[in-house]
């Protein structure tokens, strides 16, 4: 996906999250968009039991609740303007469709959403859905995504502002630091060491007092590709 919607408050749940993932890492990515057809993807409950680790009958209720919650998500970014930032919306999908007698949910993707998927030759973000598949905390997976932005590299500097905006954290969250260390920060950072084989140091950066920023050098266990 595009750096910018990485970036992006995605406003997903964790089992949306997996639906829309799922459903996007079955888009051929070198596909050139065509505006006179909608990009449309399908996802069955067996796939999605087998790629996420879980039984059927989750797998079913998941995609159930999903079809019903999907259409209403917003992805929220900033873009610059001539008297300042300017704020965008847009929709995850124009269309949602389950078949509830045969256990499939199928998404056509919202046409201002499919250039930030597809034939996308630079400014994009990859990592394999089969890592992010163990996760069980959707600020896990979103940290996932910022980290694998810069795998290149091993490090991310990110403003605090932008970095709670980008994971959706809590407004008591962005509003105490302490509560968003305790909540989103080492509870996503442990879980990607646990399952994920990364090794990963942060550091809080200040401006006085206060926390302006963040810092995160990580690696990943050799033995394990994770992009």
């Amino acid at each position: 996906m595009s750096n910018v919607l990485v970036r992006a408050a995605q406003g997903l749940s964790l089992a949306e999250k997996r639906i829309m993932s799922a459903c996007i890492a079955k888009l051929d990515s070198k596909r050139l968009p065509d505006p006179t057809r909608p990009l449309v993807t399908r996802m069955s409950a067996s796939e999605f039991a087998e790629t996420f680790g879980i039984d059927t009958n989750t797998a079913y209720d998941e995609l159930q609740a999903g079809a019903k919650s999907l259409r209403e998500r917003l992805i929220r970014y900033e873009k610059p303007g001539r008297k300042g930032p300017q704020i965008v919306e847009m929709r995850w999908v124009g269309r949602i469709t389950y078949a509830k007698g045969e256990g499939w949910l199928e998404l056509s993707f919202w046409h201002e959403v499919v250039p930030h998927l597809i034939a996308l030759r630079d400014r994009f973000t990859s990592y394999k859905l089969s890592h992010a598949a163990a996760l069980r905390s959707v600020y896990s997976w979103r940290l996932l995504e910022l980290l694998s932005q810069f795998k290149g590299t091993g490090l991310l500097r990110i403003g605090i502002d932008e970095f709670t905006h980008a994971m959706d954290a809590p407004i008591s969250c962005r509003a105490n630091f302490k509560d968003l260390r305790r909540r989103v920060i080492e509870p996503a950072v442990q879980e990607l060491i646990e399952k994920d084989g990364f090794l990963i140091a942060w550091e809080a950066k200040k401006s006085g007092r206060k926390v302006t920023g963040l810092e995160f050098r990580f690696d990943t266990n050799p033995q394990t590709s994770l992009f």
